[in-house]
């Protein structure tokens, strides 16, 4: 999902300026787990038509010709690509921000070496249970979270930093702040929580989704942690926190320090289409991975005109086209809603955020 924290260039909140600052590549479709949220419902199989090294190189190329981003190796289990290092090693060469998304369970004290070698500056690991039974129940493999704790063992070892990822759900919710803890005792370098977006796998357990008041009570109380921890704190897929954030800064008469450097930093809430873009396994470019709309295909089409030109990345570029509350919200700019639960919810990625209580105060 979204590790990394090296310093790339940031810009302040509110510009528009439509930086490249992420891009998550699905290097491969293919895993050894089956989780009941998956967005690519991936399983332990070959995928056809997956880029080759070749393809792969060319595809740095061209995202190094936009930008110098933050590249997410993720998938699937990017381990499981037998070229996974020299597609690392030749992203750090140009002078990309390489950074990988194991799901922890395969690493080796040699591939965690090859890792540190190829330049991987941060790994980003799930756990979504604090104990053995809660987190094997979500990621579908008896032994997943012994696999956690012995990864994350030889990942330190070998001097490459890490941060837990943990998707909320009704089962998950409980469990968030023993999570938070076990972090910390594991020597995390942050935290950073996913909430659910129904698409793939994930859409067979709506059921599991916190509603609006749930999700607003969680981000409020993530944001009671920020004091608390000495990890960098960071809400994906959530982009009412960083209203919250403002909202409680204001009522704290607290300044509010938005870091934009690296991965944790904190911008703005949906980044699809301006900060941000995916691409999958095939080389078809989104503009995240749970916003299924085909902008663009890199096999036939330059990496650069994809981002610069697709009509669905320069339509979520212009926040004043949002509909519904959204539209009206004083918070847009710094929110934006998730355009991927619009999308789920209506088939309209311009419509108003669906798990949002607040209420705007523009007419």
């Amino acid at each position: 999902m979204h590790p990394g924290s090296h310093p790339t260039k940031g810009h302040p909140v509110g510009d528009h300026s439509n930086t490249l600052r992420l891009v998550a590549w699905e290097t491969t479709r293919r895993c050894n787990l089956s989780c009941v949220h998956c967005r690519a419902a991936a399983e332990d199989h070959d995928y056809p038509d997956e880029l080759d090294t070749e393809a792969s190189f060319r595809l740095l190329d061209q995202i190094r010709e936009v930008g110098e981003p933050i590249v997410i190796l993720t998938g699937g289990e990017p381990l499981m690509r037998e070229d996974i290092f020299d597609i690392a090693s030749y992203g750090t060469s140009i002078g990309l921000r390489m950074v990988m998304a194991p799901n922890g369970t395969m690493i080796t004290r040699e591939n965690a070496r090859k890792m540190k070698e190829s330049g991987i500056k941060r790994i980003s690991i799930s756990l979504d249970g604090a104990t053995k039974k809660s987190h094997d129940t979500f990621r579908g493999v008896e032994g997943a979270y012994e696999g956690v704790l012995n990864g994350i063992a030889l990942a330190k070892e070998a001097g490459i930093e890490f941060q837990i990822n943990s998707v909320i759900t009704k089962t998950t919710l409980d469990e968030i702040p023993k999570i938070l803890a076990l972090a910390e005792e594991l020597g995390a370098v942050a935290h950073h929580i996913f909430l659910l977006v129904p698409t793939g796998r994930g859409k067979y357990i709506t059921d599991q989704e916190i509603d609006a008041k749930e999700y607003e009570k969680t981000l409020n109380w993530f944001y009671d942690q920020r004091d608390k921890t000495s990890l960098q704190l960071k809400a994906t897929c959530a982009p009412h926190y960083y209203r919250i954030l403002r909202q409680r800064a204001k009522e704290e008469g607290k300044k509010v320090s938005f870091d934009t450097h690296g991965l944790d930093a904190v911008t703005r809430g949906c980044l699809a289409g301006t900060g941000f873009c995916f691409v999958s396994h095939t080389g078809k470019v989104q503009t995240c991975g749970f916003l299924d709309v085909e902008c663009g295909d890199i096999t036939t089409t330059h990496f650069k005109e994809v981002w610069e030109d697709s009509e669905v990345f320069n339509r979520l570029r212009k926040v004043d086209n949002y509909e519904g509350k959204c539209g009206t919200c004083e918070y847009t700019r710094v929110c934006g809603g998730c355009r991927a639960r619009a999308y789920e919810a209506t088939g309209n990625y311009m419509a108003e955020e669906p798990l949002c209580t607040y209420q705007p105060k523009k007419k």
